[in-house]
């Protein structure tokens, strides 16, 4: 059983390698996303970044630093057969997972704005806001020094593989099909 972790800055393409995953390889698909939401849900919060990020840092507060994405690992690991889980945001993360060993950490990153583009074109709930608001929401996930809170960039330097997105769905996919072999 062969399990990809993926990280990444919002609309950087996370879900394109997901769907291409779950698609053509036939992967299991867990988010931490679904399971942020879920959360949310519960506590009558708006769904939004901000409620995410809120909610994500309060579940690792209050049980432990990697509760979500151990709660998605066992979820994963009772499937029995490969699956891609998305998105790892903190260092506690990463040291938690790596103590597995069919740990793969996916990094997938582009340009903040071609990045801001794709997030105003999916229409995500979360995601209508101005590129200010876009900036200062990276800006409180990229960098902390808190292990337990959202750090994009150290996660992104302890990834086993990084893919650059800035160009077309082809290319993207000919850069996984390469770290899958």
């Amino acid at each position: 059983m062969k399990i990809i972790w993926i990280t990444g800055p919002q609309a950087a393409g996370k879900w394109e390698i997901v769907n291409y995953l779950v698609e053509k390889k036939w992967f299991a698909h867990y988010s931490v996303r679904w399971f942020l939401t879920a959360e949310i849900e519960k506590r009558w919060l708006p769904l939004d970044r901000d409620s995410m990020r809120e909610v994500a840092n309060d579940l690792r507060a209050n049980y432990w630093p990697s509760y979500i994405t151990d709660q998605l690992f066992l979820q994963a690991q009772k499937a029995s057969k490969d699956a891609v889980i998305e998105s790892i945001r903190a260092i506690w993360e990463v040291e938690s997972l790596k103590k597995n060993s069919d740990f793969i950490l996916l990094a997938v990153n582009a340009d903040q704005k071609v990045r801001f583009e794709r997030a105003i074109a999916r229409k995500s709930a979360s995601d209508f806001v101005t590129f200010e608001k876009f900036q200062e929401q990276e800006r409180l996930e990229s960098e902390n020094s808190d292990p337990s809170k959202q750090n994009i960039n150290a996660c992104i330097e302890m990834a086993d593989y990084v893919v650059n997105n800035d160009g077309n769905l082809e290319d993207l996919h000919k850069q996984l099909d390469e770290i899958i072999k």
